[in-house]
């Protein structure tokens, strides 16, 4: 049985991309293995495409099969031929001509890996994602400096500059008095976007040299990965790809695992979190994290979002368009009522009506919610990905996108929302507090015949002007945007009728 080695050391070589938790992975890596004599099996990570997981990619020259959720028999039968010097094809769902020299998964042309670009997500599903040999580091030179011209923005709820210059906060940091540290905020209980753990979990070196070139351009000799107490085994990668990279990272980051609540995501939550608080709240600002952040440290706080975006603009800068107003690109979770989730990413002049073309719908399409948990409800999913269109049609940026069918009802469904941020909130400011908990029953008295609308856009006004926190501030996104675009179904329920005929309760 030949042992795993790089995926990019032979030009033959087969590739079981996996999430590493699947037992059904596990089974067709054995089934590739069991067969193979002198080929190389490589587990790789995820590619995001979960419909097409565990996929399996035979390669040989510039020539790769794909094999998307393979039965055991038809890895060991396309293994053993590859094994006597073919590229199998029969069986295979596409196969795609490439460089043979290619550390991005070559793209097929129809298919959900087909869908958007994969710039940032290239190396995710292709390279093997613990071994450094696979990786070339651009940490390993002060070249964030490259990062700074472009001005790329902050990805991600849990991101200090989420939508702003990441640069401006570096600056703000390096210049601050005090040692800085940079931290990656990877905590996400809402259990929505998955492209931070796609990151993390197909391309860990992108996310560490990201993090290691933002501590070098800030002086920083302390950075910290952040992640989820429950993630257990994406703790265990991340300490072997931490540990494999240490001696050639100029900066080595801690992982430390944080509480499995939607409030410590937050970047000033999370912050109190890794200071061992046990009060998960966010803090007041100013000052900013950057100024005054863990340990009242100088600290520089982005998602694993913004450290790939930041290694790919050094890595290759000509791939960032300076004088876009977001440059960079987004990468997108699409979740809903999808028979399986898809990742993707976009360019800044995509439109988010390319994301569904990743997964397949369980029903007939009737609205999206777009930003995460908290995002805009909306009819249309024609905009554009950027912060700017995603801000000015009312919808969030946290790279999310839930497809809802025909037997959701709006009222409903950010009715939850609502009662999810009553219950989430920090308590630690009134308009979070007590608003989040008004809102929920503004909401439930439509049950009852009333709807002040007027009312309800009033409360949403006062909660994002004043909250202290993301989830007051955001929690009337959903509630406001579904009513520009469903009002009449929220009439409709003030006389006991549910359109959509799925209320059979009050919320």
């Amino acid at each position: 049985m030949t042992q795993e080695t790089t995926a990019l050391a032979h030009p033959t070589v087969v590739r079981v991309s996996t999430d590493g938790r699947s037992q059904r992975g596990d089974r067709v890596r054995s089934a590739a293995r069991t067969a193979a004599g002198s080929v190389p099996v490589v587990r790789t990570g995820p590619t995001g495409i979960t419909a097409a997981t565990p996929l399996v990619m035979v390669t040989s020259g510039g020539r790769t099969a794909f094999y998307g959720d393979p039965s055991p028999s038809t890895v060991r039968e396309a293994v053993t031929e590859l094994e006597d010097g073919t590229v199998p094809t029969a069986d295979a769902d596409t196969v795609v001509e490439h460089d043979p020299e290619t550390a991005s998964i070559p793209v097929p042309e129809h298919g959900p890996l087909s869908v958007g670009r994969r710039d940032v997500l290239g190396p995710c599903g292709w390279i093997a994602p613990l071994e450094p040999a696979d990786w070339s580091f651009v940490s390993t030179e002060p070249t964030a400096d490259v990062t700074a011209g472009a001005e790329l923005l902050g990805r991600g709820r849990g991101d200090a500059a989420a939508d702003k210059p990441v640069a401006d906060a570096w600056e703000t940091a390096s210049s601050t008095d005090g040692d800085p540290v940079v931290v990656c905020n990877a905590n996400n209980a809402s259990g929505l976007p998955t492209g931070d753990e796609t990151l993390l979990s197909g391309a860990p070196m992108a996310v560490l040299d990201g993090i290691a070139a933002v501590a070098e351009y800030v002086d920083a000799e302390d950075a910290v990965v952040y992640v989820n107490e429950s993630e257990t085994a994406l703790q265990a990668d991340l300490r072997e790809a931490i540990d494999a990279a240490a001696d050639t990272l100029p900066v080595v980051p801690q992982l430390v695992a944080g509480p499995d609540e939607f409030r410590a995501g937050e970047p000033t939550a999370a912050l109190e979190a890794l200071e061992g608080a046990d009060r998960i709240e966010p803090r007041l600002q100013p000052p900013s994290p950057a100024k005054h952040g863990l340990y009242g440290r100088p600290t520089v706080i982005h998602t694993p979002r913004t450290f790939a975006q930041v290694q790919r603009a050094i890595a290759e800068p000509d791939s960032v368009d300076a004088d876009a107003a977001d440059p960079g690109t987004r990468i997108v979770t699409v979740a809903g009522d999808v028979a399986d989730r898809a990742t993707v990413e976009l360019g800044s002049s995509a439109s988010l009506s390319a994301a569904s073309e990743g997964v397949e719908m369980d029903g007939s399409f009737k609205m999206a919610c777009v930003g995460g948990v908290l995002g805009g409800i909306t009819r249309s999913l024609d905009v554009a990905p950027t912060a700017q269109s995603l801000r000015a049609a009312g919808l969030g940026t946290d790279g999310v996108v839930e497809l809802f069918d025909t037997d959701r009802c709006a009222v409903e469904t950010v009715g939850k929302r609502a009662r999810f941020a009553s219950m989430e909130n920090s308590g630690r400011c009134v308009p979070g507090r007590e608003g989040t908990k008004q809102l929920a029953e503004l909401l439930r008295e439509i049950y009852d015949g009333s709807f002040e609308s007027d009312k309800i856009r009033e409360l949403g006004r006062v909660m994002r002007q004043s909250s202290n926190c993301q989830i007051g501030a955001h929690a009337p996104r959903p509630v406001t945007t579904a009513i520009d675009e469903f009002e009449p179904e929220f009439r409709a329920h003030t006389d006991g009728h549910c359109p959509s005929g799925t209320c059979t309760e009050k919320l």
